[in-house]
């Protein structure tokens, strides 16, 4: 077996408890996992202000590593800060999705630093942030801002855009976007309330890929982890059988 030197871990259905907390087991397995000398890198949607703290959490701000942020449109090195890989949604096209969207009725969101900007005021923004961004309001105190021009707002583009509503009325919002835009971008139905906008050909595997680039490692080098449910004991489980294999 190919010892694995970068290992990748997602944070939400995965290392993070229900409570959205981590658990000491899993601390433990992170620190025991640092003395092997793997590169670590957090995988999440969130912004990189809320994976800064649950890095400080596991003390990876201390040592080389990686934040995949924004589902993989950003990452950083978790203890410098440094961007190494960012792509956007170029402002024309973020603007088009803006339109589109904007013509069915829809809000859309996106997230700066520890400000969620919505495009109008609807029921289901905060609603759906809560459901995938639990933490995030205990961790940066969230605000929410309505911007009467959320379209200006894209002409820098952007690294994520979300669409909260009504999943029934979702579905076919998602049918049309994929109609006349999957070629553009990538559409994720993130949860039942939230369609994700994102680069085309983003993904958090993808960033995963680029790292093991960056640090000249092939893929039988990498092991993701996600969907472990929130159990420590089945990531423990995954981590024993394939990093710590020969103890």
């Amino acid at each position: 077996m190919i010892p694995v030197r970068l290992l990748a871990l997602d944070l939400d259905d995965t290392m993070l408890r229900s409570d959205q907390t981590i658990s000491l087991r899993t601390k433990k397995i992170i620190k025991r996992i640092d003395s092997r000398g793997l590169y670590i890198a957090l995988a999440s949607s969130r912004v990189p202000l809320v994976m800064e703290k649950f890095a400080r959490v596991l003390g990876l701000h201390k040592k080389p590593g990686y934040l995949i942020s924004n589902n993989g449109a950003l990452i950083l090195e978790s203890n410098t800060g440094k961007i190494i890989h960012d792509v956007k949604i170029e402002p024309k096209l973020a603007q088009a999705v803006f339109d589109l969207v904007d013509a069915e009725g829809f809000p859309l969101q996106l997230y700066e630093d520890n400000i969620m900007y919505v495009s109008r005021d609807n029921e289901f923004a905060a609603f759906a942030d809560k459901l995938t961004h639990k933490l995030t309001y205990r961790l940066i105190g969230m605000r929410q801002i309505v911007v009467g021009n959320f379209r200006d707002m894209l002409n820098q583009g952007c690294y994520q855009l979300l669409i909260p509503g009504d999943p029934m009325l979702l579905e076919p919002l998602e049918i049309l976007l994929k109609t006349y835009m999957e070629n553009e971008i990538s559409i994720n139905n993130k949860s039942k309330y939230v369609i994700e906008i994102l680069p085309l050909q983003t993904s958090k595997k993808a960033a995963v890929t680029k790292i093991a680039d960056t640090l000249g490692l092939n893929q039988d080098e990498t092991l993701n982890i996600d969907n472990c449910s929130n159990d420590d004991a089945e990531l423990a489980g995954i981590i024993d059988k394939y990093v710590f294999a020969k103890d």
